[in-house]
């Protein structure tokens, strides 16, 4: 009778929890000058509304975020001191280098391999790999890309990176070996690029006014979105609308699926903003699970497409639940020792799984879809 009360409370709260529940939060870096201050990340709702400084010490021409969830860190790569700083996540304080070394680091991701890949703005161009407690790894990619900023894998794991002053993006294999330049055309100082299902490529043109649109073998489509003005940094709402930072007068602007465009959701000059290079949307755990439940680690790894339960911790657990960000149930499914969730054909984000134990505990972790 206890579990069936605790699991009638939880799911009345989650029924409710998008009702008061601030499920995203929006980050921004802030290149201000460039290579001079003032910089800094601004953290807001995702709405655009409750801006606040998150961070303002400890940065140098700041370039990308990427929050590591299960560690309560946030990474910011300066390019000015060729580092990869670390903050704790809640409160922006500092906690110390991730990673030195890396000459002008901009652009980070965590790929499916649950590795960190950093591009360098000088040196040697090559894709640097770290264990997320920021232990070196390699020089992943066999070939440089000078002034590399953007990056992103196609449906079969090929990696894509693009050069900002020469104007192209490059292709690696699955192991790094360099396949050539993919794209050398209609780009004008590529920023960000991503792929979308259809392995369609897009790019953000710092230099120009729009975002391009190729096709999977690289043939240019068209101007995807214009009338922009130094964009750069880019964000997925669930809904398929697309953020992306304007440097031209300091706002982020929100599109449609489409390409059509919607709103500023971040007014020109708001919290002091000057030059967005970096948008983040971070997903929260919704206050109702959070409240309910107790935060403790019995999956591993925390990101990736492949999830199992964590047998050292000897939690006798009778179900698992996981469930979206936001609160909606996904699945249930099987306690087994080793595999409990292939997630590979699970859309890529974040992901609460809820675990009962035997004595009728909730436990919760959040993880990573990665791909």
């Amino acid at each position: 009778m206890k579990a069936f009360k605790m699991l009638f409370t939880f799911l009345i709260l989650l029924g409710v929890a998008g009702s008061y529940a601030q499920i995203q939060e929006l980050y921004i870096s802030d290149a201000g000058n460039f290579d001079s201050p003032p910089w800094q990340i601004l953290k807001f709702d995702a709405n655009g509304e409750n801006p606040q400084v998150f961070i303002d010490d400890h940065l140098a021409w700041p370039q990308d975020i990427v929050f590591l969830e299960n560690e309560g860190t946030v990474l910011i790569s300066n390019l000015n001191t060729n580092q990869i700083a670390k903050f704790d996540a809640t409160t922006g304080a500092y906690l110390g280098d991730f990673a030195t070394g890396i000459s002008g680091p901009t652009r980070m991701k965590i790929h499916s391999d649950g590795l960190l890949y950093a591009l360098q703005w000088t040196g040697t161009g090559k894709v640097f790999r770290y264990q997320l407690d920021g232990t070196f790894v390699d020089e992943f990619t066999s070939q440089g890309v000078t002034t590399s900023i953007g990056l992103d894998w196609d449906s079969q794991g090929n990696l894509y990176v693009s050069s900002y002053n020469n104007n192209l993006i490059r292709k690696f294999d699955t192991n790094g070996v360099d396949q050539g330049i993919f794209i050398n055309s209609n780009l004008q100082g590529p920023t960000n690029i991503w792929f979308d299902e259809n392995d369609n490529l897009y790019a953000l043109n710092w230099n120009g006014s729009t975002v391009s649109h190729f096709d999977s073998e690289g043939n240019f489509i068209g101007s995807f979105i214009t009338g922009l003005a130094q964009p750069e940094g880019v964000a997925f709402l669930e809904n398929g609308n697309i953020l992306i930072g304007n440097g031209g007068n300091g706002s982020v602007k929100m599109f449609g699926p489409s390409g059509n465009f919607l709103e500023d959701v971040v007014a020109s000059g708001t919290a002091n903003l000057l030059q967005p290079n970096a948008v983040v949307l971070r997903e929260v755990i919704p206050n109702a699970i959070s409240e309910i439940t107790e935060e403790t680690n019995f999956i591993y790894p925390s990101q990736g497409t492949a999830f199992y339960l964590d047998s050292a911790k000897a939690i006798d657990l009778k179900s698992i639940a996981i469930y979206h960000a936001s609160g909606g149930l996904l699945k249930t499914v099987e306690v087994k020792s080793g595999l409990v969730w292939d997630a590979s054909s699970t859309t890529a984000g974040t992901y609460i799984l809820v675990g009962t134990t035997s004595d009728n505990r909730l436990l919760s972790q959040r993880v990573l879809v990665v791909k």
